[in-house]
């Protein structure tokens, strides 16, 4: 065999076998052949004692199904859970579920009204004759909630309230919308543009019956505030400042001809911590002027009657203060409309301004967990020119605003509310509530329907049951 032959082959077996050494390596390889195949074989052996290395590494970082806690079988079946839970997801995703939440509530109501005579249940009742009142108010409802919110921070809203609701009670007598609203960020999440139908922000008490702790409402919340609003707007929320405001139609979905400009309504709220917070709330525009016609269809002798929509401009101010087993809340609150007022000039006949204000207070006790005791004090003024508040422009015997019948037409009556009450968590879903209200007029304007004779009081027993998920 040729020397070159030999030399091919005792490099090719030191490079197949790593622990090969030649015996005689001066008798066959040249020194620098030989210099060079012990340094591959240096190579060679560093590699494997680095592959080595990293084969223990890897041993040690695998944990073994005992470290797991799970057989071969539980580890299949935690594969195939994971498998079908993403399917879920994706099928969820697909048919528009993400970021859906479906809540709702429901509060029949049982209802004593001295002044109405009357007693019974009183649960979805279009109203009598679309008249919202004391005893005919925000309650006896049921309440269903969508809320979507997309990926991008949009939020689409649409909460359902047949009869009772905010469209119901205040547009026209019959909407089941309570509120369709939408909310797009401009930017960031704490800068949105919201538009719809909204409800009225305003007042240290909510409509709804799961956040009213009385059944009824305040003399503020029923006669001094708006229901809803249809338009358009923004919300800021900067640390604990949250400022809302729209130009918006006030309980109308549109206006009627001749009616153009918008009114601007505003709320801006100060949450000074968990348990405490206050806000201001406001609204200043041309809305309906209910002077227009009177409810009886018997307007008073000598009175002008103005269909046009007028200035009105109203400002309140409320707080809660929660410590323990005490919470306190309440508001303060006034306004004025343009040829609003009852009673018109007894000489010219011209129809002349309402005006208002009015305080209300509440405060809670816990006498156990579940056991709560209530405590509400109102008092609206409501004496000038024959009293007027918004959306109340004509006497009205049922809620005691107004004159007296037979009296002075020029001094309206200041109205007085007191209402007891207690309410009970069953569960963490069920609210079970009683409740006494008096109701006291500074005149006899309160009719009651059993001799027909007008009184200064009239009192109200409520009880009801609220079941919400």
């Amino acid at each position: 065999m040729q020397p070159n032959a030999l030399n091919a082959l005792a490099i090719a077996l030191s490079l197949a076998i790593p622990g090969y050494s030649l015996a005689e390596p001066a008798q066959v390889l040249p020194n620098e052949l030989q210099q060079e195949l012990r340094r591959m074989q240096a190579s060679m052996a560093q590699l494997q004692a680095r592959m080595q290395e990293l084969e223990a590494q890897l041993k040690t970082a695998a944990p073994s199904a005992a470290q797991w806690g799970m057989t071969p079988e539980q580890a299949r079946q935690l594969g195939r859970i994971t498998v079908k839970t993403e399917a879920l997801e994706e099928w969820n995703e697909s048919l528009g579920y993400k970021g859906l939440k479906i809540s709702g509530m429901m509060d029949p109501v049982y209802l004593y009204s001295s002044g109405q005579n009357r007693a019974g249940f009183q649960f979805l009742n279009a109203g009598d004759g679309g008249e919202y009142a004391i005893d005919n108010g925000s309650f006896g409802m049921a309440m269903l909630d969508f809320q979507k919110e997309l990926d991008g921070g949009s939020r689409w809203r649409l909460t359902l309230a047949p009869n009772r609701g905010g469209g119901g009670i205040a547009i026209d007598g019959k909407s089941i919308i309570h509120e369709a609203s939408v909310s797009l960020p401009l930017g960031d999440l704490q800068t949105r543009l919201i538009a719809g139908q909204i409800p009225d922000w305003s007042g240290h008490e909510p409509m709804q019956a799961t956040l009213n702790k009385f059944i009824t409402h305040n003399l503020l919340f029923d006669f001094t505030i708006p229901a809803v609003y249809t338009g358009a707007g923004l919300e800021l929320a900067r640390g604990k400042w949250l400022i809302k405001g729209l130009l918006a139609n006030v309980n109308s979905s549109k206006r009627q001809a001749g009616e153009k400009t918008p009114a601007l309504v505003y709320r801006i709220d100060y949450a000074k911590g968990e348990f405490s917070g206050f806000g201001l709330a406001g609204l200043h525009g041309r809305l309906p002027n209910y002077r227009a016609s009177d409810p009886s269809g018997n307007p008073i002798s000598g009175q002008a009657y103005d269909s046009r929509d007028s200035w009105a401009h109203t400002l309140e101010i409320d707080g809660y203060f929660i410590r323990g087993d005490w919470t306190l809340s309440g508001q303060l609150g006034g306004g004025m409309q343009k040829r609003a007022a009852i009673s018109a000039d007894p000489l010219s006949g011209e129809l002349r301004d309402s005006r208002w204000w009015g305080i209300s207070t509440l405060a809670a006790y816990k006498l156990s967990p579940k056991l709560e005791a209530l405590l509400r004090a109102d008092y609206l003024n409501n004496s000038r020119h024959g009293g007027g508040a918004l959306g109340y422009s004509f006497a009205d015997g049922r809620n005691g605003l107004g004159p007296a019948p037979g009296g002075d037409p020029e001094r309206g009556a200041d109205r007085y509310a007191l209402a007891l009450g207690l309410r009970y968590a069953w569960d963490a879903n069920t609210l079970f509530k009683l409740e006494y209200r008096l109701d006291r007029a500074s005149l006899p304007v309160f009719l009651d329907l059993s001799d027909g004779q007008y009184r200064r009081s009239n009192q109200i027993f409520g009880s009801s049951l609220v079941l919400s998920f």
